[in-house]
């Protein structure tokens, strides 16, 4: 470590965002700029009674999603107190005035989530996760390019007027204008943050858990290792010094490619950045601001200091597992009150910062203490439950950027392949996040040296799955062909949901029904907006649904909704539909609506996929319809309804909306399996079809070809549609597939072909 560094601490807490803080911005010398998933950017200026804190200046509101990336507008004559830039997850780039505190412009353009914003000579250049780079002039777009192969999660501009981008695809590209003048290829995952470095090249930092420097040229120079978990952020300062922030809930400090310095925080960090000074601000996800600095007269006071200390502390408490469970999850000594049921049953118990055991005496009728229990997965004490089974761990999962927070279950008995893909599966999240999934659970498992069975195979649809205990092959010679995804068995549905965001919208909605003299009468009552939102917290408590109740009542205020609502407002609606059927209740109460001669649900899907069509009511619409398929009561309707719905939906094969045509590809792989169980050849050429077009067609992306794939190879098997498959030139499909570079497409490509070669 060099003699002349001198270690951070902290200096202040910027409070106020009300949820995790996401992006910093350093305005030059007026203050800081703060984003959150809290929707609001927060602009904080020097405190003049107090040099050593920032106090909040502005809250700008307008984005309707959470918002990340930042940039700052310095004073000119259209803002001569400079002016704020934001990218939001509701697609926008929203431009503020920061004399006023007021949104000048909203730049409307790109697909999906906004990740990164800079500026360019008086333009503005956005990137997002729809593969794309804007550039925008005046609040106009004047021109977009497809800059990556996936998501861009960064941007920046160097010195020397170029643009950086990094990407999912785990390069980073170097533009001058719209032309890639160099491709850095190094990291084995997703780039997520940029920052030039003065006079030496650009640093990156990655979901493979390293910063690296490079030379423009292409070479890395410098790589820095030291964090345990994802980089979200990078920035340098001119002394030399490098900041990082990352998920493993600490920012680094680096000098000359070392750490010099680690600083814990309570939570994950979204960003970090230098001040001009040296001092660092970081973002965290318990959503605070925190500056740091190593300047003696700037340090907090020792008030502060102890403050931070015990958050420290408390956090990690918070996080400390017993037997597999987060201390504070574990119930307090009341819970030796209740009786055991047999004699050694096994309880643990929260006293003070641990767990301790104990253990039920039959013969005395009294709880036993065992002792304290230290954690590991080899315990005996009781295991963590998801959906009422035991596991060794249970993980809580954030996917980041809105979505709540997933659990995953494992074993360490378990092959992590099998359980990272069934998982995958089973939460409709991309297959190609599998890796990163399974590190995942190695690190947080402890298994530093997992060997893969070479005998493996995807468990998509369970044939061929690795079964632990279970021998690797049965057989040298397999009596017939094995495929790796084929038969595909069971359905899949969309299950995730922003609960609050959907009835929040429906709300907003209804006000404005209501503000509407010629519609007013079509608005909900206060009796039926509080209904609603019963509905919502019943569908919230997944884990009542095998008891929980709904009313005949319940249907018909949503089905009349769907009715009356004007076109342009119905998507929310038709979302708790797709939510609310996958209660078994609701869907056995909803299956007699939908078999009546008044069909609402087949009305509604001819209103909204009738041209020009709403992309949010297709979205919600297809998707309603593929999580019909959870239930076998729907079967019926289903088969009966099957060629109009295909029709209905056919379009969406070709949308640029990835959402929509993944959406698309699961409807059609549910109705293969339907139709292969009913015995319906019609049926099937007719789904047919369909995979076959979605195969064909070159801008759908790697999940929805492979759900596609999955469908025709399925078919294909069961032998009715085989011989229509081959002269659809399936063989030329299956070629293709297996040339490709994604392994899941290239290996249901095989299983294809193999297919074609039956007799």
């Amino acid at each position: 470590m060099e003699l002349d560094f001198k270690e951070y601490q902290l200096r202040c807490e910027l409070r106020g965002h009300e949820d995790d803080a996401r992006g910093i911005c350093v305005c030059g010398n007026a203050g800081i700029a703060t984003s959150s998933r809290d929707r609001t950017v927060r602009f904080w200026s020097l405190d003049p009674s107090d040099q050593r804190k920032y106090a909040p200046s502005k809250i700008l509101l307008g984005h309707t999603s959470f918002v990340g990336p930042l940039a700052w507008i310095s004073p000119n004559e259209e803002f001569p107190e400079g002016g704020i830039v934001s990218g939001g997850m509701d697609t926008l780039v929203l431009v503020w005035d920061l004399r006023t505190g007021e949104k000048v412009q909203a730049l409307e353009g790109h697909k999906l989530q906004v990740t990164a914003v800079t500026l360019d000579d008086g333009d503005i250049v956005s990137a997002s996760v729809d593969c794309t780079l804007r550039r925008w002039r005046k609040g106009q777009s004047i021109e977009y390019w497809e800059a990556h192969k996936a998501a861009i999660q960064a941007v920046v501009k160097l010195p020397s007027g170029e643009l950086v981008t990094g990407s999912s695809d785990t390069t980073l590209k170097l533009w001058r204008g719209k032309s890639c003048v160099q491709t850095f290829v190094g990291h084995s995952d997703t780039v997520r943050g940029l920052a030039a470095m003065s006079s030496l090249g650009i640093l990156s930092a990655s979901h493979d858990g390293s910063i690296r420097l490079w030379a423009l040229s292409g070479e890395v120079l410098m790589e820095m290792v030291g964090h345990t978990s994802i980089v979200y952020s990078v920035d340098s300062h001119l002394s030399g010094l490098v900041v990082s922030g990352s998920e493993d809930c600490s920012a680094k400090i680096w000098k000359d490619g070392v750490c010099v310095q680690s600083i814990e925080h309570p939570g994950c960090i979204w960003d970090a950045k230098f001040l001009d000074n040296g001092d660092i601000v970081t973002a965290c996800s318990d959503g605070v601001i925190r500056i740091w600095t190593s300047h003696q007269d700037k340090i907090a006071d020792s008030l502060e200091l102890e403050s931070y200390a015990s958050q420290i502390s408390q956090y990690k408490r918070s996080r400390k597992r017993v037997g597999g469970l987060k201390l504070e999850d574990l119930p307090g000594l009341e819970a030796l009150q209740v009786p055991g049921t047999s004699d050694g049953q096994t309880k643990v118990i929260r006293e003070g910062d641990n767990g301790v055991a104990y253990a039920w005496n039959l013969r005395e009728q009294k709880w036993d203490k065992i002792g304290e229990v230290v954690d590991g997965p080899d315990d005996n004490m009781k295991r963590p439950l998801l959906d009422g089974i035991e596991y060794d761990y249970v993980f809580d999962v954030d996917i980041g950027d809105g979505e709540p927070i997933r659990k995953l279950p494992y074993n360490r008995s378990e092959n992590p392949y099998a359980t990272a893909d069934k998982w995958l599966l089973k939460e409709n999240l991309p297959i190609a996040d599998r890796q990163q999934i399974v590190e995942f659970i190695l690190q947080n498992s402890g298994q530093k040296n997992f060997n893969l069975d070479s005998s493996f195979r995807d468990p998509y649809t369970g044939s061929s799955a690795y079964i632990p205990g279970e021998p690797s092959s049965l057989s040298a010679v397999p009596a017939k062909p094995t495929f790796k995804h084929i038969p595909k068995k069971g359905m899949l549905v969309f299950d995730a949901a922003q609960f609050d965001g959907i009835l929040k919208k429906i709300t907003e909605f209804n006000n404005a029904l209501l503000s509407d003299p010629e519609k007013q009468k079509l608005s909900m009552t206060e009796p039926e907006l509080s209904r609603l939102g019963a509905i919502v917290k019943i569908l919230k408590d997944t884990s009542h649904y095998h008891c929980s109740k709904f009313a005949d009542i319940d249907v018909a205020l949503l089905l009349k909704l769907l009715n009356s609502w004007p076109l342009a407002m119905i998507f929310p609606v038709i979302d708790i539909l797709r939510t609310s059927v996958l209660h078994p209740d609701w869907a056995t109460l909803l299956v007699k609506h939908v078999e009546a001669e008044n069909d609402v649900v087949m009305e509604t899907i001819k209103k909204v996929t009738k041209d020009p069509a709403i992309p949010a009511n297709l979205l919600t619409s297809i998707r309603a319809v593929t999580n019909l398929f959870k239930n076998s009561c729907y079967y019926n309707w289903l088969h009966k309804n099957c060629s109009e719905i295909l029709d209905a939906f056919s379009s969406c094969y070709s949308s640029p909306n990835k959402n929509l045509q993944l959406s698309y590809s699961t409807l059609i792989l549910n109705y293969s399996v339907l139709l292969i169980e009913r015995k319906d050849e019609q049926g099937q050429s007719q789904v047919l079809s369909a995979a076959l077009e979605i195969a064909e067609e070159e801008n759908v992306d790697v999940d929805s070809k492979f759900r596609a794939l999955v469908a025709i190879g399925s078919l294909m098997l069961e032998g009715l549609v085989r011989r229509i498959a081959l002269e659809l030139d399936v063989e030329s499909i299956a070629k293709a597939a297996k040339a490709s570079k994604e392994a899941k497409i290239a290996e249901i490509g095989a299983d294809i072909e193999v297919l074609t070669r039956k007799s």
